[in-house]
This record gives C-alpha cells, sequence and structure tokens, in this order.
C-alpha cells in the first residue's frame, strides 16, 4: 500500500517532532535514508535536509567514541612535546585520501571555532582542503564587532580552494566584516608585489595582520600530490626546484625547510601573503592539518610560527611524536 505524503503546511511543533523523529530513525535506529523516508512518508530529499536541520540547531549531536582514549592520549603528548596550549586529535580516517583526510580535520577545526569566537575579534586566516572543509561544522552564534581577514591572495577563476572564497563564506556565516586580499596568489615580481601593497590599497591587510585575535592555518607538504600542484598555483619545474632546496612544507604559499626556515627560492618573495613573522605576532595561532605524511610540514610551521592550538588526526600525531623521538 502507498503511504501517504504529509502536506507541506506543517506547523513548528509539527515540523520539530518530524525533524526529530528522522533523527531518532537514523542515528539511533540506523535505518537508511531512504527506510526513514517510507516509514514518516516523506520524500529523501526531506529527510537530507530534516537531518542537515537538526544537527544546525544542536539538537542532534555527535560524538566519537572509538579510539578516542587513545586520541586523548596523544593529545597530551603532542602538548608536552611541542610546548602546545591545547592539541585536538580525531581519529584517523579508514581512506588516507586528501579528501578524507581534510573532511576529518575540517569538521574538528569547523567546531572548535564555533566555540571559542567571542565579540570583538579579529581572525586572520589561511586557506587549503581542510580550511574549506571546516565550513562544513562551523555553527557559531552570531558575534558582534568581529573581522575576518585574508591573509593571502587568490585566483581569478572560482575554485574550491581559493583562499578569498574561503573567508568570504567564514565571515558571512559568522555575520562578521570581511577583508579580501584581491591580489593575485603570485605575482611576476618584487617589484609589483610592492606596488600591489603600497599602491593599491592592500596595506589595510597588513596593518590588520599585525594585531590579530585569532590566526587559523593550515600547512601542506611538497610532494607530486600536493595541493599547490595538484590545484595549479605552482608547476612541477617549481615543486622540483622547492624539493632540491630542502622545502618539506607550504604555509600560507610561504615555502619551508624541515627547521621552519624559507627556502632560497624565488617564489617566496613573490607570494602575496602575509610574511610568516607577522602571523607568528598573533594572540592566539590555530594549525590544522592532518595526514602522516604532512607530519614534517607541521613540525616546520609550528617552529616557524609557534602554536597554541593544533587540530589534526592520529596518523598525524604519531608521526610527529617519532620526528621528535
Amino acid at each position: 500500500m502507498a503511504r501517504l505524503r504529509r502536506d507541506t503546511q506543517t506547523t513548528y511543533a509539527e515540523a520539530a517532532s518530524l525533524r526529530l523523529k528522522a533523527a531518532w530513525l537514523y542515528y539511533n535506529q540506523g535505518l537508511t535514508q531512504k527506510d526513514v523516508a517510507e516509514r514518516l512518508g516523506i520524500s529523501r530529499s526531506t529527510v537530507i535536509r530534516l537531518l542537515d536541520e537538526a544537527l544546525k540547531r544542536s539538537e542532534v549531536q555527535i560524538w566519537i567514541a572509538e579510539g578516542i582514549d587513545d586520541c586523548v592520549e596523544l593529545a597530551v603528548r603532542l602538548e608536552q612535546a611541542f610546548g602546545l596550549d591545547e592539541a585536538v586529535v580525531v581519529p584517523a580516517p579508514k581512506e588516507q585520501d586528501a579528501g578524507s583526510l581534510a573532511r576529518a580535520v575540517g569538521l574538528a577545526l569547523g567546531q572548535f571555532l564555533s566555540e571559542v569566537i567571542s565579540d570583538n575579534t579579529t581572525i586572520g586566516v589561511g586557506w587549503g582542503r581542510t580550511m574549506t572543509a571546516s565550513l562544513a561544522g562551523f555553527r557559531p552564534p552570531r558575534r558582534e564587532n568581529c573581522k575576518v581577514v585574508s591573509l593571502l591572495g587568490g585566483i581569478v577563476a572560482v575554485h574550491q580552494t581559493n583562499p578569498i572564497d574561503y573567508t568570504w563564506r567564514l565571515a558571512s556565516q559568522l555575520g562578521a566584516e570581511c577583508y579580501m586580499f584581491l591580489a593575485p596568489l603570485l605575482v611576476d615580481s618584487i617589484a609589483t608585489k610592492r606596488a600591489l601593497i603600497e599602491d593599491c590599497g592592500l596595506k589595510t591587510i597588513y596593518d590588520l595582520a599585525e594585531n590579530l585575535d585569532l590566526a587559523v592555518v593550515s600547512c601542506g607538504d611538497i610532494r607530486p600530490q600536493s595541493t599547490s600542484l595538484s590545484e595549479g598555483f605552482i608547476s612541477r619545474e617549481t615543486l622540483n626546484e622547492l624539493i632540491d632546496a630542502g622545502c618539506v612544507c607550504d604555509t600560507m604559499f610561504n615555502f619551508l625547510d624541515a627547521e621552519g626556515r624559507s627556502v632560497n627560492h624565488p617564489i617566496n618573495q613573490r607570494a602575496m601573503a602575509v610574511d610568516l613573522d607577522t602571523l607568528k605576532k598573533a594572540k592566539h595561532i590555530v594549525i590544522a592539518s592532518g595526514g602522516a605524511h604532512r607530519a614534517p610540514a607541521i613540525r616546520a610551521t609550528i617552529k616557524r610560527i609557534g602554536c597554541n592550538t593544533l587540530i589534526t588526526d592520529e596518523a598525524a600525531a604519531r608521526e610527529m611524536l617519532r620526528l621528535v623521538g
């Protein structure tokens, strides 16, 4: 027998009740979205919308219980080994591909930012897959007098990991003023970079970066699968030159060696990004990145700018601890 569809005009109480029933059946009873739809007499797309709404309203909260003891132990050891105020370690995803790692660490970053951002906060943000993925877990209350500042330039084409796009979306969800770094990610010369900063209105970005309450950055490794290469920001020739120069890390398009020093390559002078020595002045620095292969990059970034809160996964945490013995 065909199940009746619900009338689309429901009261607030009916909508809340339907939302909670869908959430209970899906999360507690283990039904599929299709099964929930059939049980409640609604479409699968409505079930997806109800589940998403329940998460946004905090009617459903998800805890990761399996392996949590190991993650807590790793977090404490990271705090001690690297002098951190706080480490957040999430279980490593089953698939260690870039997308899965970004989603796992990004979700924790979004939840962290939802809790810590307060009124009158100036936030400087970097870029990368992890940063973009954090928006899925970012559910902040509206804050007053906040500023979100992009710390590096973007690209002309619309792109999933465009630094400018991330800044705008984060500021929009927060209800904050947005300061866009309206420049290419890479320019042809130091003279062009100086002219853009001094003559084209970018000095405001650099001035704000001198007094950040919160700096949020990710970092990438330097290898054939690195974000900078795969997303087309640098050429394979440049990648090989950076590797030959001892580069292990890309932090906000600043290329560093294992000890956190800028490598000897002209790209570091042509990148439109706030200098890392300026970034380290921020009152609270958050680094979010995951994957064992990124452990040297995370370590190099900490050496260069310091870190108050590290958000990573257990595979990266174990490798970082191995690197420091």
